[in-house]
């Protein structure tokens, strides 16, 4: 069993108890112990077994009740509590929570008043006008579960990043354990990174296919088997569609590069090939009927005269040419970062104290965290007061004299994430802000103001000097909230000519700036911070790869990124 299975038990377990209308301190346990878990690289399940609820209760946010239920999953699969509150609710009331815009309340009151409980049912009554009538509810109400039930089946059938690419390792660490199998990649979108995946494509090479497919189509998880044949195989796995494909030892790099590139990226390959007299496709590079390569991904990119190009960038957004004049970018990893320019501690809704934090960072390699705990306009995350400022920036200080102390390179900045308010303020007067080391400005609230006033407030944060980085610049939560609208050629403008940082926010259902933001910002010549929003010490190590994923996506470089610069560098590019 994946951290991600028991994750979901969690978020269903909380789903329920919000139907309920059940104390909201519950519901937040559960829902942070599943944000928790499915960030974290550690097997729950093997700390289960070792260890039982006194090692599962050091990880943060597991108290003793979530423990003792971990455990019971760990042995059986399920717990009894999801099991019997499953028991209490339709079934299809579950699926209406996923729906964005649509409350936990507003299915419970859809369902008590009109007896809903699917989401056919609830697009047919809102079209109807038969929501409006219900106290609570309006027109505005039923035109959002509208936009909200569009927007639910853009993204039905499809996984975040951070959902499917742990469930193909696992399959692919699987299969490795097989004498039978020779060399394997993942493919398809998923070898790309992109956000969200439809399924898991994953290449293998064998002379003992029978062998493969048993155990491909045999694995813990499997819930459905699709189809099953001697070199192909489909099956539905925790929910997300998986093929295996068995190919060729002489063809695996060609079937590699074709299954990995976005269709109009082979095509242009093709059509290179084409030029030169060559046919390519997934069994190899071809000169009439001989075959001149093709066993590894090098051979297609050489037979066209092009240096390899690297499976982020292979979506036909100018790699071609790049390639052609030798310019594809050196892409930023994760071994470049030096430092992280967001993280939350207990001064507002993280789980962990700052040492905790700064400590977890040296332990990464990095030089640097920037302690960004919100303000106060972002009450449900128990912002900071100006009375708490104080004694927080005293903390900071000891835990920097201890460093010093122990001859460790390594600062905790002051920093804050500062709420950038519908009327254009910031949440922090200029006084308060212009003694912290690091100012991160964010939008939190009032979403749906028109593209014009969404600019304008991100603008003037920009335009403030104390202001160092814009946090998450368009506010998505994937499959969940659209990004606000914005001018995001002027926020570009604007950040290069203040010297504002953009953050590119490796949160798995944030990745905000996406990969086109990167790109622009690149272009402009913007800075742009990948860092992590961790609320807790083991999201700061298991999110970031998430992050740089969308950068490389968006031909980030180490030079284009802020926090890969050491200590000394990154403090002459903050604008005090």
């Amino acid at each position: 069993m994946l951290n991600l299975d028991m994750a979901r038990i969690f978020d269903e377990i909380a789903d329920i108890l919000e139907l309920k209308g059940e104390n909201p301190f519950r519901i937040r346990a559960y829902r942070r112990a599943a944000r928790t878990i499915e960030t974290l690289t550690l097997d729950l399940k093997v700390i289960a077994e070792r260890g039982g609820v006194d090692e599962l209760r050091k990880i943060p946010g597991v108290g003793e009740g979530i423990a003792k239920k971990i455990v019971e999953i760990a042995q059986t699969g399920d717990c009894e509590k999801h099991r019997e509150l499953k028991r209490e609710v339709p079934e299809g009331l579950l699926e209406l929570l996923s729906i964005p815009r649509v409350g936990p309340k507003t299915i419970a009151k859809v369902y008590q008043e009109l007896g809903i409980k699917s989401v056919a049912e609830l697009e047919a009554a809102a079209k109807a006008h038969k929501l409006a009538g219900l106290p609570g509810l309006g027109a505005k109400a039923e035109e959002n579960i509208l936009k909200g039930i569009e927007q639910y089946r853009s993204y039905k059938g499809r996984a975040l990043l951070s959902n499917a690419l742990p469930y193909a390792e696992s399959i692919v660490n699987e299969l490795k354990k097989l004498d039978a199998v020779e060399r394997i990649t993942v493919a398809g979108s998923l070898r790309r990174m992109r956000e969200t995946i439809g399924d898991i494509d994953i290449l293998v090479v064998s002379k003992r296919p029978k062998e493969v497919m048993d155990a491909f189509t045999t694995l813990d998880g499997v819930e459905d088997v699709l189809a099953k044949g001697e070199t192909k195989s489909a099956v539905i796995i925790r929910g997300i569609n998986a093929d295996v494909r068995v190919v060729d030892a002489a063809s695996f790099g060609a079937a590699a590069h074709y299954f990995t590139g976005s269709k109009q990226h082979n095509i242009r390959i093709r059509e290179l090939g084409v030029k030169k007299g060559l046919k390519i496709n997934e069994y190899g590079v071809f000169r009439g009927e001989e075959r001149i390569g093709g066993e590894n991904e090098e051979d297609v990119f050489a037979s066209v005269g092009l240096p390899y190009i690297p499976p982020e960038l292979r979506e036909d957004r100018g790699e071609i040419e790049a390639a052609k004049e030798n310019r594809i970018p050196q892409l930023v990893e994760v071994s470049d970062l030096k430092g992280d320019l967001h993280v939350h501690t207990k001064w507002s809704d993280g789980k962990n104290s700052v040492e905790d934090m700064a400590d977890s960072a040296i332990g990464l390699g990095y030089e640097y965290i920037a302690v960004a705990d919100h303000s106060p306009a972002v009450g449900i995350a128990g912002g900071l007061t100006e009375d708490e400022l104080a004694p927080r920036r005293e903390e900071i200080v000891k835990a920097n004299e201890r460093f010093e102390a122990e001859g460790t390179q390594f600062r905790v900045f002051d920093a804050v994430e500062v709420d950038i308010k519908s009327d254009f303020s910031l949440d922090f007067p200029d006084a308060i802000l212009k003694d912290f080391d690091v100012v991160v400005g964010a939008i939190h609230t009032k979403f749906t103001q028109d593209r014009e006033t969404m600019t304008r407030r991100i603008v003037g944060a920009m335009e403030n000097p104390n202001v160092d980085i814009i946090a998450h610049p368009t506010g998505r939560l994937l499959g969940k909230r659209d990004p606000y609208e914005v001018d995001m050629e002027q926020l570009m403008e604007t950040a290069k000519e203040t010297g504002t940082i953009l953050e590119l926010n490796s949160f798995p259902d944030r990745l905000d700036l996406n990969d086109l933001h990167c790109k622009m910002a690149k272009e402009h010549g913007v800075l742009v911070a990948i860092s992590t929003d961790a609320h807790d010490a083991l999201q700061m190590r298991d999110v970031i790869r998430y992050g740089v994923a969308t950068a490389r996506r968006g031909w980030l470089e180490a030079k284009d990124v802020v926090n890969t610069r050491g200590l000394k560098d990154f403090i002459k590019v903050l604008k005090g």
